[in-house]
């Protein structure tokens, strides 16, 4: 099966804005539960963005209003846009794909498919 790839990720400013788009055409088209998660070394991998099949959402609370998720099906990709970026946005990001067509909740215990990741840096 073709692998989620992550790419958009690198430095940004505070307030500032960044897009993180995952290549998903294996998913995309499919019914599945996309994701995005980001990890900081030796903290838990937190939920970030869900998406379901039929496109609806649940977002972490320290992004809400801040970050969209969105299901590109042209292109393929699921994205992340991310606005009004603070130092603690810095982590990993990584897209995911679960088995089901629903996203309940954000744990990352669900997912089964998972990208390489790609940083994310924010300073002020």
């Amino acid at each position: 099966q073709v692998p989620l790839v992550e790419s958009g990720g690198g430095s940004g400013r505070s307030g500032g804005s960044l897009r993180l788009s995952c290549a998903a055409s294996g998913y995309i088209h499919s019914d599945h539960c996309l994701g995005w998660f980001r990890q900081v070394p030796g903290k838990e991998r937190e939920g970030v963005a869900v998406i379901s099949a039929y496109g609806w959402t649940l977002y972490g609370d320290t992004v809400k209003g801040r970050f969209t998720v969105s299901r590109e099906n042209a292109e393929n990709s699921l994205v992340l846009q991310m606005d009004s970026l603070t130092p603690e946005d810095t982590a990993m990001y990584f897209c995911a794909a679960r088995e089901f067509a629903t996203c309940p909740d954000l744990g990352a215990s669900t997912f089964a498919y998972w990208g390489q990741g790609t940083q994310v840096t924010v300073s002020s």
